[in-house]
């Protein structure tokens, strides 16, 4: 990877006051999609209904002869092909994958990047090898300090040219929730998301979770790639080092109820009695409490949560609401085991992450007959 030049690894750039979308974030758009929203049916989300983002390029892999590297501070250095790997212990995990970014676009000033409103989610069924075994089997070094995961997409950002990368605490490397995954729901990986091996890290942010894996190096030093210390950090100000973007920040969604005006996607209801829906997840703890307010969060009430399920995994709600003529404004909000919950405002920095602030729906209910 090409040395950062601190000259242009800084913070992105912001919108100006009034600017709209660019032709480059529209091209971005274009290349990457969220998950629409009626996909909330869904305890699995359907592959091609996955949110997805794509860095660089989809890198031209082939799994018959793609190898894994596990070097660096180790005993034994390994590699794998894939075959290998499928002859290691087999587990799948249930898990919802959020981009950082996601709700990007709803704040003011705007980052200029990928223009995310709130559908960069999804939850798959990943199956793989649990990434621990692995490294202990290579025998992680004295002094080791982060484990660097170097994928085959390659491209420039912000002017440096590099492989994707990025780097976990050896602590966290170690938990049991890591997966080097060569399937999703049930299949071989589509190209798009990572085939044939990627990194799954339950609880984090999507950054963390590598496609198209093809090293894995423990080094004795935090890991100063472009990933870690620059893209992916809470900033205020161009000259903030800033903090980590980590683990997933409480969220809900609601399944948008009724049908859609096209343009402005407001939803047009039928009056009377109808059940709210949607999910909730959080990278922290799991979802303890959601609560629903039909009235523009004037009043909350609690909603009912569905069966839990995996720790890393969305969790359903209900809500019974009766629809009456007019206009209104639908939200949920989540409150995770730790004691987490999602703003009213958005929590606003340079590269619009983590912004977990509460979803409106707009809702028409027309008139009765």
């Amino acid at each position: 990877m090409t040395t950062v030049d601190q000259s242009v690894s800084g913070p992105a750039r912001l919108a100006e006051a009034g600017e709209g979308i660019s032709a480059e974030e529209l091209g971005l758009a274009a290349r990457n999609h969220g998950m629409p929203l009626e996909a909330l049916r869904y305890d699995v989300t359907p592959a091609g209904l996955h949110y997805l983002l794509i860095h660089y390029d989809i890198p031209d892999t082939d799994g018959a002869t793609h190898v894994l590297d596990v070097d660096g501070l180790v005993g034994t250095p390994l590699r794998l092909d894939l075959a290998a790997l499928r002859e290691r212990p087999r587990v799948t995990r249930r898990v919802t994958l959020e981009c950082a970014g996601n709700g990007r676009a709803l704040l003011e000033p705007r980052p200029v990047s990928q223009p995310w409103l709130v559908e960069a989610v999804g939850t798959a069924e990943w199956t793989g090898t649990p990434l621990a075994p692995l490294l202990r089997d290579a025998g992680v070094g004295e002094g080791a300090v982060d484990v660097v995961f170097t994928g085959a997409d390659h491209g420039i950002e912000r002017g440096v040219e590099q492989d994707y990368q990025r780097a976990l605490p050896v602590a966290e490397a170690l938990r049991d929730e890591p997966l080097l995954a060569y399937e999703m729901n049930g299949a071989p990986l589509p190209p798009q998301h990572g085939a044939p091996l990627r990194l799954i890290v339950p609880g984090w942010y999507g950054m963390a979770h590598v496609k198209w894996l093809r090293r894995i190096t423990i080094v004795d030093r935090a890991f100063d790639g472009f990933q870690n210390s620059v893209a992916y950090r809470l900033r205020q100000r161009p000259d903030d080092p800033g903090v980590p973007v980590t683990r997933i920040e409480p969220r809900a969604l609601v399944r948008p109820p009724g049908f859609p005006d096209f343009m402005s996607r407001v939803r047009v209801l039928r009056p009377g009695p109808v059940v709210l829906d949607g999910r909730a997840w959080s990278g922290h703890a799991p979802v303890r409490r959601v609560e629903v307010t039909t009235d523009g969060g004037a009043t909350w009430a609690e909603a009912a949560l569905g069966p839990a399920g995996d720790d890393f995994a969305w969790r359903r709600w209900e809500f019974p609401w009766t629809a009456t003529p007019g206009r209104h404004t639908v939200s949920a909000r989540a409150t995770d085991a730790s004691g987490r919950t999602q703003p009213d405002r958005p929590p606003w920095n340079r590269g619009g992450f983590a912004n977990n602030l509460v979803q409106r729906v707009e809702v028409a209910v027309t008139a009765a007959d």
